[in-house]
């Protein structure tokens, strides 16, 4: 398995405020940028080749979701991870994975399931090498863009993003303790497959089993 993006790939052109967003809010995800670390507006964009400016504006979003939390006279920080989260996210989660799973079955278009199959590839390893943890959940990332791009309802994939986002900084918490990632990932499999032969019904009821599953293995972890 190769090392993945996290945003699907779709040919746009992207503005230095898009990059910004997408490169900070991928390394608060993956927890590359601790807890409760400071955010240094400077060293960011040193780090990413951009202006403050670019970075400024994407720290504005950040914060609307979750991610970043700014304190007045004190500076600006990563969000703490919180356990107690978990039952928020899911309860969300829970509703809206199924219904994007259908919808994604139901919209796809030739190019996304051009895209999902071409990801279903990715979920199987070129070789024997055990893919590392990070590499697991940044595939695991990028499916769950995939699909929710698939659904062509912007709405419901900003919002499921952005719970997306928080589930996974919960997994990236407790990756050391969780036995079977890559049992969790696999399940994407029949999920692919049922959007891509177009089986609303199947596709949100595997949707609806992988949330479900993953809350019980961080609980089982706590």
């Amino acid at each position: 398995m190769r090392n993945v993006a996290t945003e699907p790939v779709t040919g746009e052109e992207v503005s230095l405020a898009e990059r910004a967003y997408r490169a900070i809010r991928d390394r608060l995800v993956m927890l590359e940028i601790r807890p409760g670390a400071p955010i240094n507006e400077e060293q960011l964009a040193q780090s990413l080749g951009v202006g403050r400016t670019p970075v400024r504006e994407a720290l504005k979003r950040l914060q609307y979701e979750r991610l970043i939390t700014a304190y007045p006279r004190r500076g600006t920080f990563a969000t703490d991870v919180n356990i107690t989260d978990l039952a928020h996210i899911s309860e969300v989660r829970q509703e809206l994975e199924p219904l994007a799973a259908s919808q994604a079955a139901r919209r796809a278009t030739a190019a996304d399931r051009a895209a999902l199959t071409a990801l279903r590839r990715q979920l199987e390893p070129a070789d024997s090498r055990r893919p590392d943890a990070a590499e697991l959940m940044r595939l695991d990332l990028q499916v769950h863009r995939a699909v929710y791009a698939a659904t062509h309802n912007p709405y419901l994939e900003d919002t499921l993003v952005r719970h997306d986002n928080l589930a996974t900084r919960i997994w990236c918490l407790f990756v050391d303790r969780l036995s079977d990632m890559a049992g969790h990932v696999d399940e994407h499999g029949p999920l692919i497959e049922a959007i891509v032969a177009g089986d609303a019904d199947k596709a949100a009821q595997l949707a609806r089993d992988h949330v479900e599953g993953f809350e019980r293995a961080i609980r089982a972890a706590i």
